[in-house]
Order: structure tokens, then sequence, then C-alpha cells
């Protein structure tokens, strides 16, 4: 050892830890000898071998990354990903990371090769180019039941603008008998007392 302590990690439990935020991208790609290929991020898909029919493979990574994005369960924890990513999806629009976690599906219609599935926050989803919201996080069961108030009292307290108890006859107090105003001397025709 060279006179060091090993530094430990350890894992938080606390609520407030957020997960990386998932992506998955499906990429059409073609070849110089005009065939294509499917690759996905995620190792264990199958892919279908290199083939001269791009309409075919272009329906196919539609559907993979359709079946990914129905596959995915969002997680309400989990961290922005376009945040890891310093939001290069839309650098000319910085905007705080904020909101739910969502499930957006990005894929340009004009290129058509590239599809990305990614969990990111919903400040984020409407600056992203192409991408629409296909799933959204479902709330904890802390979050969705609503919190006990205490009983409202069933009488309002008697005093300024309460109602009187039914039953009963309010007596007012009297009314504050009006202050005289003290006489001022008349100072607009240029008198002034000296």
């Amino acid at each position: 050892m060279n006179g060091r302590l090993p530094v430990t990690m350890a894992h938080s439990e606390h609520t407030t830890d957020r997960a990386p935020g998932r992506s998955w991208t499906i990429r059409l790609t073609g070849h110089s000898d005009k065939t294509a290929t499917v690759t996905c991020s995620t190792d264990a898909c199958r892919m279908p071998a290199r083939s001269r029919n791009i309409t075919e493979l272009r329906a196919f990574a539609a559907a993979h990354a359709t079946a990914h994005a129905r596959a995915a369960t969002v997680r309400s924890r989990a961290a922005c990903h376009c945040r890891i990513q310093q939001c290069a999806g839309h650098p000319e629009q910085k905007v705080r990371c904020a909101g739910d976690v969502v499930l957006v599906m990005r894929h340009d219609p004009t290129v058509s090769r590239v599809w990305t599935i990614a969990e990111v926050c919903e400040s984020c989803a409407p600056l992203l180019p192409h991408a629409r919201v296909v799933a959204r996080a479902a709330r904890p069961a802390a979050e969705t039941t609503r919190p006990t108030l205490p009983p409202a009292r069933s009488t309002v307290p008697q005093g300024f603008s309460a109602p009187s108890p039914q039953g009963t006859e309010e007596t007012l107090a009297p009314a504050r008998p009006r202050r005289a105003r003290a006489q001022r001397p008349d100072r607009s025709r240029g008198s002034r007392p000296r």
C-alpha cells in the first residue's frame, strides 16, 4: 500500500437521491455497399442481419423503438437524462430541470435514421426538437393520497363580523360617540397668526 487509507463510498438510501435517467438509441446505419444495419444501445437486443432492404430495416427500427418505449417503466426518482448531457439537446434554450419525469421519443423524420427514448424532466421535454412524450412517471402512493386535515371547527367564534349562534339574540355594543373636530383658523385668506 502507498501509505494512503482506502476510500470507501457509502450508498445513501435517502429519498432525494435520484437514479441517472435512462436512454435508448436505435440507429439505422448505411454502408458503402448499399446495405444497412440496425443497432440498439442495449446489448441484449437482437437486431436483424445487414440488408439491402432499407424500408424493412427502417420499419423494424421504428417498431423496436416503440417496443422500448412501451416496455420502459418511467421512474419518478430518475434524474433528467438531458441534464446529464448538459442539455445538449436544446443548447439555445437554457432551462432549470424541474417537474415530473417523462419518457420522450425523439425521431427526426427528415433524417429518419435515429430514434432515441429518454427519461427527461417536464421542463426539458418541450424544448427537445422532434420529441414527443410517450409516458409519464406514476406518482408514488404517498403523493397520490391527500393529507388529512384537522376537522374544521363547527362554530365560528364570536367577534368582529362573526354571525351569532342560532337561537340567541346578539346584543350590539353601543356605537362610539363621534369626536368633535377642533376648529382650525381659516388660513386661505392669507392671514397668518404671528
